[in-house]
């Protein structure tokens, strides 16, 4: 999969907006999201190369969304075209997801393109509290849902789950869907 590089400066920005939001240190965060503080000051300057896994143990941290981390100001129209877009991938899977849309502090929803290819499963972590995933397959099969409650999905097929509990993505072939990401 070709991916391009996660929005490093949008990154580096919301980091410190949430970090003095909470009123708390890097030192403090790094410890919260079981990051390393040398780790934590890199993406805090825009450098370094952050991992979903990474970007959603921060969310966690700070208690955001991690959309809240990558989606730069939104502009009045926005047209995302097939191929364009922030990527990000994830540390061990064969997984690529792009943020179409984030929500408001009002409206706590997000939706995502993710691209999965066969291979190593990603075991996601629990998300914020109350967070429920919705998923529709647009291409291929996967396997998905809380660790211990995974179901096959097909083309078409939706399922929704609690995001705030370990999770499982599994791509059975190369696969598309739309994740919606509900905050409550």
């Amino acid at each position: 999969m070709q991916q391009s590089a996660p929005p490093l400066a949008t990154i580096a920005a919301a980091l410190r907006r949430e970090r003095e939001r909470v009123g708390i240190s890097l030192a403090e965060l790094a410890r919260r999201a079981g990051l390393a503080k040398s780790t934590l000051s890199q993406l805090e300057a825009g450098t370094g190369n952050p991992s979903i896994e990474t970007l959603w143990s921060l969310g966690v941290a700070l208690g955001v969304p991690f959309s809240r981390l990558v989606e730069p100001p939104a502009a009045q129209v926005r047209v995302i075209r097939a191929g364009e877009g922030q990527r990000l991938e994830a540390d061990q899977a064969d997984v690529l997801v792009k943020l179409l849309a984030a929500g408001s502090p009002q409206t706590r929803r997000d939706i995502y393109l993710m691209e999965l290819e066969p291979g190593q499963p990603r075991e996601a972590a629990a998300h914020i509290p109350g967070s429920v995933e919705h998923l529709i397959v647009g291409a291929g099969r996967l396997r998905t849902g809380p660790v211990g409650e995974e179901v096959e999905l097909a083309p078409g097929d939706y399922v929704t789950f609690p995001g705030d509990v370990p999770h499982h993505y599994e791509a059975l072939e190369t696969s598309w869907a739309v994740l919606v990401m509900e905050h409550r």
